[in-house]
């Protein structure tokens, strides 16, 4: 097989890719901080951050003192060069989320689906209103949205159509990115959720600077994004993750995607909500697990027991992952995962520590995702913001013919 030459095109792009991920990653810098952290000489990255400000793509923010010569000026990247929306698509309700490249949410807007809410033309129609609506909060340009990331229960196929598969809302062969693209033209990015909340985790929040790490989005679905080596694991067909639906009790209870004993079926919050509200006699709201665990008021009994049986099902559930995969770090989120971490993080270890192996067990480090509740649009935001800094900005500004957004 013939392979393909590398071009000065190709070297000069891979060079604005370092420069502009080391910038976005490590935050302000100088040309000479640069030098030191991308391995390339002062002459290019004087040649390319004068091209990347040029562009408006990189700005010089502050100055900082040098030893006995001038200030030396900081780079960062614009934050107002373009603008990313994501969106988190869930069993009842759609959130959609815009921001700068400085990650400041700038736009929100919230559709409840209702009975509806297995319907992809449903979702499709509230994920193009959102479009709209964020971009009309922030008064930007709508030619200036770099892109358009969407997190989703199931698997997502990573061809053109961004086909979903998910048994558990009935999606099943849904070309979610197909019909997003027929909608708009903004560039559109559809991930699995969890795995945009790992992202986002790992960039900004409790994964931040671990190479091995897991996070877990609990919630009415169940699963992981899987790190190794700084990469998201993908598996052979992109479905790696599925956590939710791994086996933790032989023929056991019904879990909603048609198998019995899964993970999900124990720990996924219409189960645990179900029960707390059996054991509290109250209706079974969304909230009451957050509002039954907030503070440090003693759990009645019957409350207490299910908190403790489902603390002991999760820390089953994660012990099978440090068997696994032995990570460094593993970050638990989502709502029921925020819910119970917050407030019984130490049993969640200590029931870890109980299922687990010993030796893989004392080099992990089991923490709380700091995102909050609603990471997945914002870890979806970050999938157009990957593409942009791997491309070392070029696409964007040429595809597009933009100029920097005021």
């Amino acid at each position: 097989m013939e392979s393909r030459r590398t071009t000065v095109r190709d070297v000069r792009r891979a060079n604005r890719a370092s420069l502009l991920t080391d910038l976005f990653h490590g935050g302000r810098q100088s040309r000479q901080q640069l030098g030191d952290t991308t391995a390339l000489s002062q002459a290019s990255i004087s040649n390319l951050v004068g091209e990347m400000i040029e562009e408006g793509l990189v700005e010089e923010a502050g100055l900082v003192g040098s030893d006995g010569g001038r200030p030396r000026a900081l780079l960062r990247v614009a934050p107002g060069f373009g603008y990313v929306v994501g969106a988190d698509v869930g069993d009842t309700r759609v959130l959609v989320e815009l921001y700068d490249l400085a990650m400041s949410r700038l736009g929100v807007a919230s559709y409840d689906l209702g009975e509806r809410g297995r319907d992809p033309g449903l979702a499709v129609a509230k994920l193009i209103e959102g479009l709209g609506v964020v971009v009309a909060q922030a008064e930007v340009d709508p030619d200036a949205v770099l892109g358009y990331g969407i997190g989703v229960a199931g698997v997502v196929d990573s061809g053109a159509d961004a086909v979903v598969y998910a048994q558990t809302t009935g999606w099943d062969g849904v070309p979610l990115g197909a019909m997003l693209r027929a909608a708009t033209d903004v560039p559109v990015f559809v991930e699995n959720g969890a795995k945009t909340v790992g992202q986002a985790e790992m960039w900004f929040g409790a994964g931040r600077g671990a190479r091995h790490a897991v996070i877990l989005l609990v919630g009415t679905g169940v699963g992981a994004a899987v790190v190794m080596d700084g990469r998201n694991y993908r598996g052979a067909s992109s479905s790696a993750g599925e956590w939710g639906h791994t086996t933790l009790v032989y023929d056991g209870d019904r879990c909603r995607c048609g198998a019995r004993g899964c993970l999900e079926a124990y720990i996924g919050a219409d189960r645990v909500i179900r029960r707390l509200a059996e054991a509290a006699g109250e209706p079974a709201d969304p909230m009451l697990l957050t509002r039954l665990l907030a503070g440090d008021h003693p759990l009645p009994p019957p409350v207490a027991e299910v908190v403790a049986e489902t603390v002991g099902y999760l820390g089953a559930g994660i012990a099978g992952l440090v068997n696994l995969f032995s990570p460094e770090r593993i970050v638990l989120g989502g709502r029921t995962g925020l819910a119970l971490g917050e407030r019984f993080l130490p049993d969640i270890r200590a029931a870890t520590a109980r299922n687990a192996l010993r030796q893989p067990y004392s080099k992990t480090r089991i923490e709380v995702c700091q995102l909050g509740p609603d990471a997945v649009a914002m870890g979806a935001a970050t999938l157009p913001i990957a593409r942009l800094l791997a491309d070392g900005g070029l696409p964007a500004a040429a595809a597009r013919g933009r100029h920097p957004a005021r």
